[in-house]
């Protein structure tokens, strides 16, 4: 019954898309039936054929070996922080990207991750029949992350018409940064966070599809220069240097940002437990109503419709309002302590649904980096599609959530 659920569910997601869709009538649903089958084989590929789950389970080891390294790095300045058994969040989940930055941006500086995403954009906008930029874009993201992607991409973005750039900006709220992937598989299991990114990308380019369907002319389908003329120009260690400050930066932005919004969800709370809970004994009845309770109450219905029973999907509907509201590392934090002692299937949903960047503190960066690169007319046009990029974002996510709930059982 609940596989049957979710599978109603996954219709569901796509008809809201195609509810909200600016021109229904120019869906190509040619080219979405082609991206839905390839998220299907993708989804079953990575959780349910042997040799796909021992391929990502092994990247998955990679990962984690690569942590060893910078675990050393870390231990070699702060022994005592590495000493322990149970490592705090910081240094086990964010200390790491002060090696794994650094290596992507080595990557960068000698043309070898350029190279890379270019051949499989072109593979994958061959495969789906999307436009070449959006195909590559979204191969982009899946390794440097929203924002630097559409940094590396401003050239392309400035000579983009503003209908494409929405598309863009609505693609930039489901990615991840492969900079920060090491911390992913710190706190949730990494074969699921392996699984999710690369359908992440598939998702993004279904909804932005749909809620804005652009058709983009054979002599208008072409991909400009694009590179970073900064890092070429630059000695190499010099470069480096920049990159472990820029890595340095991104860790002490990420802590801040928990620890206020920790900070803030429970100040957020407590009021609202102190007030729920006078009312309550004015009217003679027990018990309060937190914030989770009320952030929970909106993804109920799409808990439900991922396969879920009543009072697991409950559990996760609060856990997805709040890494809405908040960010993924929050909630990643919380659900890190109690991951393995869940169901497959529930597992599989919220830890697939976690691994995106889609909240509202992305819609400022999205918007902000924009308006650095495309004109004033452009940027004001994305701005009046603020939420459907949230729309974007939450449906990418629910959507590769109930794709891998389909094979894990």
């Amino acid at each position: 019954m609940f596989l049957l659920i979710n599978i109603i569910g996954l219709i569901v997601f796509l008809g809201i898309a195609v509810l909200f869709s600016r021109a229904r009538k120019d869906i190509q649903w040619k080219s979405i039936i082609i991206l839905v089958v390839l998220n299907l084989f993708l989804a079953w590929f990575f959780i349910y054929f042997p040799w796909g789950k021992s391929g990502i389970k092994a990247a998955a080891n990679g990962i984690s070996w690569v942590i060893e390294s910078a675990n050393a790095g870390t231990g070699f300045a702060f022994n005592s922080f590495v000493s322990n058994k149970q490592m705090d969040m910081a240094v086990s989940a964010l200390f790491p990207i002060l090696l794994v930055v650094p290596l992507f941006d080595i990557l960068m500086y000698f043309n070898i991750l350029p190279k890379l995403i270019g051949a499989i954009g072109w593979v994958l906008a061959k495969i789906t029949r999307q436009p070449k930029f959006e195909s590559f874009f979204g191969i982009e993201m899946m390794f440097l992350g929203n924002t630097e992607a559409l940094a590396v991409s401003n050239e392309q973005l400035k000579r983009m018409n503003e209908m494409r750039v929405l598309t863009v900006a609505m693609m930039s709220m489901s990615s991840v940064s492969g900079a920060i992937v090491g911390a992913y598989v710190q706190m949730i299991p990494g074969e699921l966070v392996l699984t999710a990114i690369p359908l992440n990308i598939v998702n993004a380019i279904i909804v932005a599809s749909i809620l804005n369907p652009v058709r983009v002319e054979d002599k208008e389908d072409i991909i400009y220069s694009i590179k970073d003329q900064d890092i070429e120009r630059q000695p190499f260690f010099s470069f480096l240097g920049d990159s472990v400050l820029a890595a340095g930066k991104l860790v002490l932005i990420i802590i801040a940002f928990v620890i206020s919004f920790v900070a803030l969800a429970d100040l957020a709370d407590r009021l609202i437990n102190l007030i729920t809970g006078g009312i309550g004994h004015l009217m003679g009845l027990k018990g309060s109503f937190g914030l989770d309770q009320i952030l929970g109450v909106f993804m109920y219905p799409f808990a439900l419709l991922l396969g879920l029973p009543w009072d697991e999907a409950w559990l996760v509907a609060q856990q997805m309002a709040k890494k809405i509201v908040t960010n993924e590392f929050v909630v990643m934090g919380e659900v890190s302590k109690t991951i393995n002692t869940l169901s497959p299937h529930h597992k599989a949903v919220i830890s697939t649904f976690l691994v995106s960047f889609a909240n509202f503190s992305t819609i400022g960066m999205i918007i902000g980096t924009l308006k650095g690169i495309v004109d004033k007319k452009t940027a004001d046009f994305v701005s009046k599609y603020v939420p459907m990029m949230l729309l974007a974002g939450i449906l990418v996510s629910l959507l590769t959530a109930a794709f891998v709930g389909l094979f894990a059982w």
